[in-house]
């Protein structure tokens, strides 16, 4: 029997890093596109603090490219990704396309999701048909003038066609989803492929092992949003090994002693992480956190989004988001815009961490993010320790 590989805490850490393209030289090659396929699943969000979350993925990744090159490389022109249900609604490479249909054929079935469905959906087909690429401004608008759940029946009925695979979205204007026949939108060979659910569940449980390096199997649920006879499934193809992935043991992370408690790319596991780290801030949907418990067993930190928290109680702040830097997470920031000033509305370092040691790496952090959306200067409002804030406030050499 092969023995199974023992990982540190800190060598898992690394290994995760890499494979999420935020260590190491070659982590840029390729631009856009290239990463979407590193992760597997970039989160959509509609708040938008310093950019949306999709933005902020790649700003963190590849640095300074511009927005809009962002955008363009996300939604091209033929589409080179779509829109799905992933670990949320996330940007997905063209090519997974076949590896969803577990998840439409569920939703055919069900013929229900948060809303009834329309009898007349045919006829909103037929309309798309006819009539090309729409959003729901095209066919009377997505709400009934009530609470933002209140959708219109022209709105639910595109939305259960993208669910059910008849629509799909490769593409946002303003924000609003642009649906289209996906047998306009996505090459033949791929609408073509027909997977059963084990094949769609193997091959998505390889993605999302690349993806994060070292995942346990809750990370790997999380992910893909599986649950039922899905995650029965998971478990299987883990078990036979049909996904690819090698088990292995993390020191520090939950399970049975003697036994595998995670699972490994094992090209990630046989490749060597070291390699530059990123300073960064992140969204709080980035596939790095977007795992509240699995940042805290790999990260040591405890991260909360607190938009969702009354204000009065309110620790860190509406929109904070962590810092990045030497493969850690040293830090968190509630930031804003004023004009031309990105504003640090609160700010702190990690308990036990100096700023003397750590104060540059902040300073990069909030510095580059400034720059990247045309911020130039920065201002702190409260600052933990308090002697953080003259250091960020002046401009980096």
């Amino acid at each position: 029997m092969t023995p199974i590989p023992d990982l540190t805490a800190d060598e898992a850490r690394r290994i995760i890093l890499r494979a999420q393209g935020l260590a190491g030289a070659d982590a840029r090659k390729g631009g856009v596109h290239a990463m979407l396929r590193r992760l597997g699943a970039v989160q959509l969000d509609t708040i938008s603090v310093l950019a949306r979350s999709h933005e902020l993925v790649a700003y963190a990744r590849l640095g300074a490219i511009g927005r809009s090159k962002i955008e363009r490389a996300y939604w091209r022109n033929p589409a080179q990704s779509f829109e799905y249900w992933c670990h949320a609604a996330c940007i997905l490479p063209i090519e997974h396309w076949p590896l969803y249909s577990f998840r439409r054929r569920a939703y055919r079935e069900r013929r229900f999701r948060w809303h009834e469905v329309p009898d007349d959906v045919g006829k909103l087909l037929e309309k798309v048909r006819e009539s090309g690429p729409l959003t729901t401004s095209d066919v009377g608008g997505a709400k009934n003038g009530g609470p933002w759940w209140d959708w219109s029946d022209s709105k639910i009925g595109l939305e259960w066609l993208l669910d059910i695979g008849e629509l799909v979205c490769s593409r946002r204007v303003g924000w609003r989803r642009v649906y289209d026949l996906a047998e306009r939108v996505v090459p033949a060979d791929l609408l073509g492929e027909d997977l059963s659910d084990e094949e769609c569940i193997t091959r998505l449980a390889a993605i999302a092992g690349r993806s994060l390096g070292v995942a346990n199997r809750t990370d790997l649920i999380d992910f893909l949003r599986l649950r039922g006879r899905y995650a029965a499934i998971l478990d299987e193809v883990l078990l036979s090994g049909a996904a690819g992935l090698s088990p292995v043991t993390v020191a520090g992370w939950p399970g049975k002693k003697g036994r595998a408690n995670a699972w490994a790319d094992p090209v990630s596991l046989a490749s060597d992480p070291r390699g530059r780290h990123r300073t960064t801030l992140l969204s709080p949907f980035d596939s790095l956190i977007w795992h509240r418990g699995r940042t805290e067993r790999v990260f040591g930190f405890h991260y909360t989004l607190e938009l969702y928290v009354p204000k009065h109680k309110r620790v860190h702040g509406y929109f904070t988001m962590p810092v990045l830097a030497g493969g850690r997470l040293i830090g968190r920031v509630d930031p804003a815009r004023e004009g031309t000033t990105l504003v640090a509305r609160q700010l702190s370092l990690e308990p036990g961490l100096s700023f003397a040691k750590w104060g540059d790496a902040m300073r990069e952090a909030l510095w580059s993010a400034a720059d990247w959306v045309g911020c130039d200067s920065v201002r702190v409002e409260r600052a933990d320790p308090p002697g953080l804030a003259p250091i960020l406030t002046t401009v980096p050499r």
